[in-house]
């Protein structure tokens, strides 16, 4: 638990410091801030739970080899295996949960955890306004200041200048005062400007220039601005908009979308494929069988089949292929990248279909890889287990993100790549448990320069 909870610290500080950008300045609420991270955490469990597995594993089986508890059950007769076999019951059961919540629970916090990013990330930021410079924080209203006091935490305003856009004319409504105050209603609703001793200009309503009086000037000693703040809120989508998402699907969904898709391409390439032969006068007039037995019989001879006609008949008929070939080149290019784009949609689905599965086989993995590593190099603590962690860690992470970058691609099938890490550290973990169970002097270098120095003997050995 408390490995499983650092690796979820750890993988949220990287959340908010990708995101930090979108998330401060919002004056968003705590509460929806506090459900937006526990979505996230929920959402970062498939990349630490086995990251928890493997360091918890590597810290148990060093500690009980630092103090030779290890020596001890083996005294009494106990094997490795045996000690194994509880912890492996317990990885088990730890995979089927993981399977489980990837499958049912991990869609509804992708989804949740996302339409609240996406709503923060549209939020506007809260009104804040610096002393020398415009802003256009409110809708319809440019304001800018010469000075800014805060006096009995009220902000106290100078030199003001605000233009009024709201009717979207222009600048045609501009308010100069000396002084102002700005407050908040005591509902939260609504932002108000007390101005004091200034003037409000205001240009024909109907953008006509008249000869008499073109513009009208108010003066004031107290003049009230109010904005209404509701701008400022959390406005949230409608989530059924998100649950279309290949994130948001569990295993049932995804292959019913998936067969979905596939129709929908070959059926788009099916309909490509006539309308290509039916645009050709060559396939309009014969069919297929015929075409393909008349190109094999004969190379066709185009100067011969063009000779017979005069200067301008040639030229046209030249022309008339030529923007056929053209026309064939850019349907033909269209398709390739609609078709690239359907199969890439396509392979995202089934690689989140496969990654249901591999997160219960890379618990399993790397707990095959920790445990008996714990009990090979015998150091526990948080020192060297957490080195060997990350770099156990890291290795299965770039196999993971390799294997689907090139199954998105289409460079490798979508089984293949999302396996690939499985099926390269699956023999790594198999090796290290046969090397404990056999008390193999795995990381003990002087038995390679034995083996190393047996070879060489032998080696003299024959020379003489």
């Amino acid at each position: 638990m408390a490995t499983f909870f650092i690796s979820i610290f750890v993988l949220l500080m990287q959340f908010l410091w990708k995101y930090i950008d979108d998330l401060v300045g919002k004056g968003v609420d705590f509460l929806v801030f506090a459900k937006l991270l526990f979505y996230v955490s929920a959402s970062l469990v498939p990349m630490a739970l086995p990251l928890a597995i493997l360091l918890s594993s590597l810290m148990t089986f060093g500690n009980l080899g630092e103090h030779y508890e290890l020596v001890a059950f083996k005294s009494a007769g106990i094997s490795l295996k045996r000690v194994l076999k509880p912890l492996a019951i317990v990885v088990f059961l730890l995979s089927i949960v993981a399977f489980l919540f990837s499958n049912y629970w991990l869609p509804v916090a992708n989804l949740k955890s996302k339409s609240l990013l996406y709503d923060i990330k549209q939020q506007k930021p809260t009104m804040d306004i610096q002393a020398g410079m415009f802003s256009n924080d409110l809708d319809g209203i440019t304001i800018r200041v010469k000075e800014k006091k805060i006096i009995d935490d009220v902000e106290h305003l100078y030199d003001v200048l605000i233009y009024d856009h709201k009717d979207g004319i222009g600048n045609r409504k501009v308010t100069k005062a000396e002084e102002g105050i700005m407050t908040i209603t005591p509902d939260k609703h609504f932002l108000e400007f007390r101005l004091f001793n200034g003037t409000s200009y205001e240009d024909d309503k109907n953008g006509h220039i008249k000869k008499n009086y073109p513009l009208k000037r108010t003066k004031f000693k107290e003049y009230l601005i109010r904005s209404d703040l509701s701008q400022f809120n959390l406005n949230r989508t409608d989530e059924n908009l998100f649950k279309s998402n290949y994130k948001m699907l569990n295993l049932s969904q995804l292959e019913s979308q998936i067969d979905t898709l596939r129709k929908v391409r070959d059926t788009h390439f099916d309909a490509f494929k006539t309308g290509l032969k039916s645009s050709s006068f060559l396939y309009s007039k014969l069919n297929e069988n015929t075409f393909k037995q008349a190109r094999i019989k004969r190379p066709i001879d185009f100067d011969s089949l063009t000779a017979s006609f005069d200067k301008n008949r040639k030229t046209q008929i030249l022309s008339t292929a030529a923007n056929l070939s053209r026309n064939s080149k850019s349907r033909l290019h269209s398709i390739v990248n609609d078709m690239y784009s359907r199969n890439k949609f396509i392979h995202s689905h089934e690689i989140q279909w496969h990654k249901k599965l591999t997160l219960p086989f890379a618990c399993i993995i790397l707990f095959l890889i920790g445990a008996p590593l714990g009990a090979i190099i015998r150091k526990g603590g948080l020192g060297m287990p957490i080195v060997i962690s990350v770099v156990f860690f890291l290795l299965f992470h770039i196999l993971s993100i390799t294997g689907e970058k090139m199954a998105k691609e289409g460079a490798l099938p979508s089984v293949e790549g999302m396996w690939m890490a499985s099926a390269i550290l699956l023999p790594i973990g198999l090796f290290f448990t046969y090397k404990a169970t056999s008390d193999s002097a795995l990381f003990r270098f002087d038995a390679y320069f034995n083996i190393i120095r047996s070879i060489f003997k032998k080696k003299e050995e024959v020379e003489k």
